[in-house]
């Protein structure tokens, strides 16, 4: 069993959860630099005020008005070190920042992707929810193949020697207008949805984080025992 522990960072500035995230990353790299092995791999959830963030792949193009207009809208925005294009984060919106060093749990890469949008499928089945993958579009998904596709989880994330951060997006209880000012994840030709959209009502934002969280650990833990 590893040293796995869940954060809660409540309502934080996008910035200062960077900031925050950046400390734990670089803090961890320089652990398994010194050959520490014991060291301790987060869970962290949280929720953010009104922001873009556009990933190193992503276009500026697709956020669609203006440095006035975000002031408008109370939102800010920012260029960051994740992969992906754009996308929104909101209060409302369960934000998770696994900062796990993946040799812990025998993962590479594209398996701990696997393992998150595992996670949030269960997540959303729990709630009656049909979510599913969708091929050559990260994320999660409802109705992925059909023309009513719409993306209930984003997924971005940054490794360096098997270290993670950022990380996921569950629109939950999310203002889904919010996306209508940028083309999300890039796309041009499908929609978004919420856990609240879907069953017509707001659900808890604290049995979310414990859902997510406790299907995580699951599932790490699951594939450690398996390796």
């Amino acid at each position: 069993m590893r040293n796995l522990i869940t954060e809660d960072w409540g309502l934080i500035d996008y910035a200062k959860a960077w900031e925050r995230q950046e400390l734990l990353f670089h803090q961890k790299i320089e652990q398994k630099q010194r050959g520490e092995s014991a060291t301790v791999d987060r869970i962290v959830l949280c929720e953010h005020p009104h922001v873009y963030t556009l990933g190193r792949s992503g276009k500026a193009a697709n956020l669609l008005v203006s440095e006035q207009q975000l002031q408008q809208l109370k939102a800010s925005f920012y260029k960051i070190d994740r992969g992906g294009d754009i996308t929104y984060h909101g209060p409302g919106q369960l934000v998770c920042y696994p900062i796990l060093d993946l040799e812990h749990f025998h993962l590479g890469l594209k398996e701990y992707v696997h393992l998150i949008e595992e996670a949030v499928i269960h997540v959303c089945f729990s709630y009656g929810i049909q979510a599913m993958r969708m091929e050559k579009a990260t994320g999660v998904w409802l109705d992925a193949y059909t023309p009513r596709a719409r993306k209930i989880c984003a997924i971005g994330v940054r490794s360096s020697r098997y270290i993670t951060m950022h990380g996921l997006a569950l629109n939950v209880n999310t203002d889904l207008r919010y996306f209508s000012y940028i083309n999300p994840c890039g796309f041009i030709d499908k929609g978004v949805t919420s856990i609240a959209k879907e069953l017509k009502t707001d659900v808890p934002m604290d049995e979310v984080k414990n859902r997510l969280a406790e299907y995580m650990i699951k599932l790490l833990n699951k594939n450690n025992e398996d390796n």
